[in-house]
Formats: structure tokens, sequence, C-alpha cells
């Protein structure tokens, strides 16, 4: 047998979304079999300390990029810069295959990066298992993203971005744990992980 692409264009997407769609009692009941317990902060409070606190989970000696200071490539030089099913995802607005990231098993204490600028976006302690086959994160480093609608299936989605770069990452969801109830759902191949 042939392997699966690891990344899959919008009509493939689509079919799906439409396939996952009808099969929805039984993702419901698979994801919550996989869910992990709700996330550790209780408070709005914890919330703001757990962000605050990122650069405690930082190797030593990393060295990070400002949020502010932007990075813009053309396009030949993103592809010298990423791997293939990297630029898919981050520079044509693809969408990695669900269960095929090693990240969604990542448990060590660290912080993911965008792949394509190196700038800190989520910790480890941000992370949960939402049993939809992509890395998911409860929120976020403060700055890491920005956001838009994008109408490109049945409703419209908030899709999100790496603030320096312009990466598309994933989409964020109200449908996460407490106490944020959002869901980012990250395409693994856009983050690196950096350890503790």
């Amino acid at each position: 047998t042939l392997p699966l692409p690891t990344t899959m264009n919008r009509r493939h997407f689509l079919a799906a979304a439409i396939a996952a769609a009808s099969a929805g009692p039984l993702f419901s009941a698979l994801r919550g079999a996989h869910a992990a317990p709700a996330a550790p902060a209780a408070t709005p409070d914890a919330i703001v300390k757990l962000q605050s606190r990122w650069r405690t989970l930082l190797a030593p000696g990393t060295v990070v990029p400002p949020a502010g200071e932007l990075l813009a490539l053309s396009n030949a030089e993103w592809k010298k810069r990423l791997a293939p099913a990297a630029y898919n995802v981050m520079r044509e607005d693809g969408t990695e295959r669900a269960f095929t990231s090693e990240l969604n098993d990542e448990k060590r204490a660290g912080v993911f990066v965008c792949a394509g600028c190196a700038l800190p976006l989520f910790t480890s302690e941000m992370k949960y298992d939402s049993g939809t086959g992509w890395p998911s994160f409860f929120t976020t480093i403060p700055g890491a993203f920005q956001t838009r609608p994008d109408n490109g299936l049945f409703y419209t989605r908030t899709e999100y971005h790496c603030a320096r770069c312009g990466g598309h990452h994933g989409h964020v969801f109200n449908d996460g744990p407490p106490p944020t109830g959002k869901r980012y759902c990250n395409n693994g191949v856009c983050l690196k992980f950096v350890p503790a």
C-alpha cells in the first residue's frame, strides 16, 4: 500500500469533513473517550498567571524573536525555509491529516514555537488531548496570533495565524475544556517543540 500524504487540499478536506459530519455520533463518542481531563488552571486569574510564566519553560539560552519584529519572505524563500508539508499548510492554508503529527503525543515540559519563524506560541501546560488528531491547546502565549474569519466550509470558523510571519496554524473553536472553553486546533507541521 502507498503511504497517505500528510497534508490535503481543500477539496479532500471538504470530503473528509462531510464524512466526519455524517459519522457525528461515532466521532463524538470517540472524541469523548480520548479527551483528557479539564485543563489544570481553574480561574481566569490562573490563566493570566499561566500565560505570564511561559518563559520559565524555555530551555536555557533560547533566543526568542519579538512578536513585533515581522518576518516577510517571498514564496521562494518560504519554500526553501519550510518542509513541503509545512509550506502547504502555513502558506497555502492546507490542512495536515489528523493523527499524523508526532506532537500529538508530546508530553514533555517545554514551548511550542512557530515552524516558520520560531515565535513562541504555546507551552506544554496549555496543551491537552482533544481526541481530534491535531495538537490542541486551551490558551496561547499572549500576542502570538492574529485571527480572521474563514468561510471556506459550510459555516464561518475563526482561523488563527502567527503574528510574526503570518503563517496559517489552524482554527480556534469554542468546545475546549474549562476554564477558557477554547480549542486551538493546530496543524502539527506548523510547530516545533523546544523542550525545557
